[in-house]
């Protein structure tokens, strides 16, 4: 099964066009239904003008690419209660339930924007029961998924991540399969890593396949810098949870995957 609807959340950030062009570029590369979401804390149908300003304009902006673009396309409308903030998140992962990939913006934790929930990337993924991709607030990202790089751990967060990245792999000119690990590894442990390269080679898609050993590195650094050796465009990597205090979190792996990103993450929990 293909890619056949994206939901993309546009804000009132700089970064929002560019998060944009890249949805569209995926909707036009898998001939999906492209739609924008407009949401942010502060926004009031008719009421805040400034909001109703950016509202307007980015739902321009979409319309105008859209069109240029020749995809089909959907503008969505939250219901609004007068006076009664939006619930970003629960707005975002409800329409995520009938879609079949996320995009959304990572959170500047340097600079955070009080319009829009700083755990947002973090809820989707552990919420909506789809694949979120997560755009890197800084850059230019219009062929992301051309060079795959997959962050591998045998579990089930990293298959279910492989599955719904499948459409993008296919399409993809490059893959490589890489797992880190904190320790030293036998040589007799790349059992897994094999089992994956052979299970992407049904699908007609050839994959290198490396296991390295991250030393006094931290495994999320190890897997950054690995993507930036690799000149990827996008990486795909399950997302692991642990309880804490009594409530579901992400792992910190991928908590530290999505603070410090430099390419666009795939995420599957």
């Amino acid at each position: 099964m293909g890619i056949r609807d994206i939901l993309v959340h546009l804000d009132n950030l700089d970064a929002t066009e560019n998060r944009l062009e890249l949805a569209v570029n995926y909707a036009i590369k898998h001939e999906a239904n492209l739609r924008g979401l407009y949401l942010t804390k502060t926004f009031f149908e008719h009421r805040n003008s400034l909001e109703r300003s950016n509202y307007e304009r980015v739902e321009s902006m979409f319309r105008e690419k859209v069109s240029a673009a020749g995809i089909k396309s959907n503008w969505v409308r939250p219901a609004t209660r007068s006076g009664i903030p939006l619930d970003v998140t629960d707005i975002m992962t409800t329409q995520a339930y009938y879609t079949d990939l996320v995009i959304v913006g990572q959170s500047n934790s340097k600079h955070p924007n009080l319009n829009i929930p700083p755990e947002l990337p973090e809820r989707l993924v552990m919420l909506c029961g789809r694949p979120v991709l997560v755009v890197p607030y800084t850059g230019c990202f219009k062929t992301a998924g051309d060079r795959i790089m997959i962050a591998w751990r045998a579990g089930r967060e990293s298959v279910r991540s492989v599955n719904d990245a499948m459409p993008c792999i296919e399409k993809s000119h490059h893959v490589s399969v890489v797992e880190v690990c904190a320790e030293a590894i036998p040589s007799e442990s790349n059992d897994h890593i094999i089992y994956v390269r052979d299970f992407i080679a049904q699908h007609k898609v050839a994959a290198r396949t490396e296991q390295i050993y991250a030393g006094s590195f931290s495994i999320g650094d190890t897997i950054l810098n690995l993507a930036c050796e690799k000149t990827a465009d996008l990486l795909v990597m399950g997302a692991y949870t642990h309880s804490k205090r009594g409530t579901m979190t992400l792992s910190p792996i991928a908590n530290h995957i999505l603070k410090h990103l430099t390419v666009p993450v795939l995420m599957s929990h």
